[in-house]
């Protein structure tokens, strides 16, 4: 049997990157997907390719830092599929770069609404969803930046991500009696568009990859086989935690 199978996920941020690669990866396993993200017409071709390969997807375009967004895809996860087991939520943005003196309330308060207030709204409505079937996986996409590493420039990105952590841990002890267990994942450098921002140039990547102590940094699929682990029942008992898929960045000095 396939480690997904009769699971239902919802996956944001599936459009591209990391959120594509794990609905590929957990179609693949076996769960019948629900993808969410900004760019539908990106979102109708990754369920077509879902689809061409034996599996079951569904797509919603939306916004993740819209409440009404986060009730849509538990619609279509329970109206679809018949209810809900797992949620990446994965959806991210960079947001406003550069010294924290320059950057205006208005890009701050965006950045926190995508990367902070839509893992809010997200865990609001799949927690109870996944409560009625006797559990589930709540997934959030964090990163070591503002955890274990500061980095110049990327103040309201670091903070928003780091809130996560704070979100996950109280949320594991919120809901852990009703067989919800709810995780972080924190991945390294990936070969994403938003990583290519930050790695816009030859000499910026060569100087990201050093930064890890594998010296490489991750594809996509890499950070999505640990989103599986953390979707599966091979982590029945890890909860609350911050997992580092970083490569050995937070532990490595050159």
């Amino acid at each position: 049997m396939s480690i997904l199978e009769h699971k239902v996920a919802i996956i944001t941020g599936a459009s591209s990157g990391i959120g594509r690669a794990a609905a590929i990866l957990f179609a693949a396993e076996g769960a019948r997907v629900v993808v969410g993200a900004r760019r539908g017409l990106e979102l109708e071709k990754l369920v077509a390719e879902i689809e061409a390969a034996g599996g079951q997807a569904v797509a919603r375009a939306g916004d993740v830092s819209e409440e009404t967004f986060a009730e849509q895809l538990v619609a279509a996860a329970t109206d679809t599929f018949g209810g809900l087991d797992i949620a990446f939520n994965n959806a991210g943005t960079l947001g406003a770069m550069g010294a924290l003196t320059e950057i205006t309330a208005a890009a701050w308060n965006e950045t926190l609404a995508v990367n902070l207030s839509g893992a809010f709204f997200a865990a609001k409505h799949q927690i109870p969803a996944m409560v009625s079937r006797g559990g589930g996986s709540v997934i959030f996409t964090s990163t070591f930046v503002g955890h274990t590493v500061g980095m110049p420039g990327m103040a309201p990105y670091a903070a928003s991500k780091a809130g996560l952590i704070g979100l996950t841990q109280g949320l594991a002890a919120e809901f852990g009696g009703a067989g919800v267990r709810v995780n972080a994942l924190l991945p390294g450098g990936t070969d994403t568009p938003m990583g290519r921002i930050v790695a816009s140039t030859p000499e910026a990547l060569a100087y990201v990859r050093s930064l890890h102590a594998l010296g490489r940094i991750a594809a996509p699929e890499e950070i999505a086989q640990s989103a599986l682990h953390l979707a599966s029942a091979a982590s029945s008992f890890t909860t609350g935690s911050a997992v580092l898929v970083d490569g050995g960045a937070s532990i490595f000095r050159a």
